[in-house]
């Protein structure tokens, strides 16, 4: 018996004929075609939904992905931040027959929209595709997103062991069951939630693919101008966090765990890449990177002859123990400024948030004044919001923090002030959130609820839709923050002049100053006709 094996091409789609038997005679071979598509269809589409309207960044969460399965199967990257039409571009990809999984990074905030856009009509159009979900946005609400209908997996948690794996058992109809740091539905719609792995030494990850990267879009158009620099890298040295605060979307995820690549293996990727496509500054998007004082100085010390700036997100009880000696190499290697969840002045709502550590508002404000001989600007969140059992008690919250940040201005004008409304997370058992559902509050039942204009902007913490904050106490949040990014414009809105900057001082600081924030329609004036920007919202 003889396999012989002939492709050709059948109406337009490509086929392989197999004929069993003996080719030297007519008779007794029998024919079989297979329709190549089926074969090949196993290619996989990674999507970066929109998430900036300007000054994106290399999509990393994406890349690693990439990385985890490079070498094994096909992969294309479609980000939304580059593509007018990103839809038209994803089916342009899988009008060839040959994609069948679609992994989607989903934060919550702008993302968000594309994502389920585009979701949508790709399983739609391609009912037999997979899709699969990654991010923040998915984990804490996997319930909307798995029972939406067009979302068949979530990668819950880092997906560098987890997405391979999936891939590897679909394609080889094998259980996933064991899988771990995944979610789905079983065959009776029923949520199941597989258990975590243990975080991954990060430096055994292989490389990201910059290189193939490039192929699909440039390098260089990830590196914008920024406050940091002209040519500004976004980087991930290390995953989760060692805390466990009631309101972060990082803690069910990671389950106070920390994992970080080392100073040398960090080093070398930015130095790859500041001398391949010439970057000359760092946002670190760690949700905590300087949890390791030896780490930050061991890279730091590395840093110090590549002339670059960097940035990065710290805890205030974490820093303010760290020696002169760090903080002066740390900022003589670059770091021009740190993000600190400062989140409250006051001990009690701090306990409230489960904040963990040793934080306490005497120490925000002593840390935000020690950083001045530094010279690193202290860039400071704070929540302002946070449920109480009577309105009395939320609005006193609300005034005791507009006091409280007059007084860390007091101590260091330069201090950079982010002011957030309380924003649940769906933290299991903390107190906290049991707080924010006996109040009346609920989350969207479906992914449209997501998208409609009153739930949009939701995780910019910008609208809180929560039943104890009443219109007039978000109005007085929102005035005195537009009254105050009137006296204090931030520093990383590189477009506002210094003539512009003391116009709209000048007309802010009698407000400031006479504790009037109501009504502040001359400055909103200002910040709109110059296009002020939020830092928390629109990046640097």
């Amino acid at each position: 018996m003889i396999l012989q094996i002939r492709a050709g091409i059948a109406y337009g789609c490509p086929r392989l004929f197999i004929a069993v038997g003996n080719p030297r005679f007519n008779h007794g071979v029998l024919f079989v075609r297979v329709d190549l598509t089926i074969l090949i269809m196993n290619k996989i589409l990674l999507f970066n939904p929109k998430s900036a309207n300007a000054k994106y960044r290399i999509p990393n969460s994406i890349l690693n992905i990439a990385a985890s399965v490079d070498g094994k199967y096909e992969w294309v990257i479609v980000d939304g931040n580059c593509e007018a039409d990103p839809i038209k571009k994803i089916e342009s990809y899988v009008d060839t027959g040959e994609f069948k999984y679609f992994g989607f990074t989903v934060m919550p905030g702008p993302q968000l929209r594309q994502a389920i856009i585009a979701a949508k009509a790709i399983k739609l159009k391609y009912p037999e595709t997979k899709m699969i979900w990654g991010g923040y946005f998915p984990s804490n609400h996997s319930e909307s997103v798995l029972y939406s209908g067009y979302v068949d997996f979530i990668i819950n948690g880092p997906g560098d062991h987890a997405f391979p794996l999936l891939i590897d058992a679909l394609e080889n109809d094998m259980p996933f069951e064991f899988i771990k740091n995944i979610i789905y539905k079983n065959r009776d719609g029923q949520l199941i939630k597989n258990g975590k792995e243990d975080l991954i030494d990060q430096d055994s990850l292989p490389p990201l693919p910059y290189e193939k990267l490039n192929n699909f879009y440039p390098i260089p158009k990830f590196l914008g101008k920024t406050y940091l620099g002209n040519h500004t890298l976004a980087y991930h040295s290390s995953i989760g966090c060692p805390f466990t605060c009631s309101f972060c979307a990082v803690v069910p995820i990671y389950e106070a765990r920390w994992k970080a690549k080392s100073a040398q293996t960090v080093y070398k990727d930015v130095k790859y890449i500041k001398d391949k496509w010439g970057a000359d500054a760092i946002e670190f998007h760690d949700n905590n990177f300087f949890v390791s004082e030896k780490r930050a100085v061991d890279f730091s010390r590395l840093m110090l002859e590549e002339n670059m700036t960097w940035w990065g997100m710290a805890r205030i009880d974490t820093m303010s123990k760290f020696k002169d000696s760090s903080l002066e190499i740390i900022r003589a290697s670059g770091c021009k400024c740190i993000f600190f969840g400062a989140e409250s002045g006051n001990n009690a709502i701090l306990e409230q948030m489960d904040k963990g550590g040793t934080q306490t508002g005497d120490q925000i404000i002593q840390f935000a004044e020690r950083l001045k001989k530094f010279d690193i600007i202290p860039e400071y969140s704070f929540v302002l919001g946070t449920p109480a059992p009577t309105p009395e008690q939320v609005q006193a919250q609300i005034d005791f923090e507009i006091d409280f940040i007059k007084q860390v201005k007091a101590v260091n004008p330069k201090t950079e002030i982010i002011i957030y409304t309380y924003s649940p997370v769906p933290t299991p058992g903390s107190e906290l959130y049991k707080q924010v559902l006996s109040s009346g509050f609920k989350f969207p039942q479906t992914l449209e609820d997501w998208i409609s204009p009153a739930w949009e902007n939701f995780d910019l913490r910008k609208n809180p839709l929560t039943p104890w904050l009443t219109p007039d106490m978000i109005d007085k949040i929102r005035n005195f923050e537009t009254v105050l990014n009137g006296v204090y414009p931030t520093v990383t809105d590189i477009r506002l002049s210094q003539v512009k900057r003391a116009a709209i001082k000048l007309v802010s600081t009698i407000r400031y100053k006479i504790n009037v924030y109501n009504h502040p329609y001359e400055i909103k004036l200002l910040q709109r006709v110059w296009k002020y920007r939020q830092p928390e919202i629109q990046g640097f």
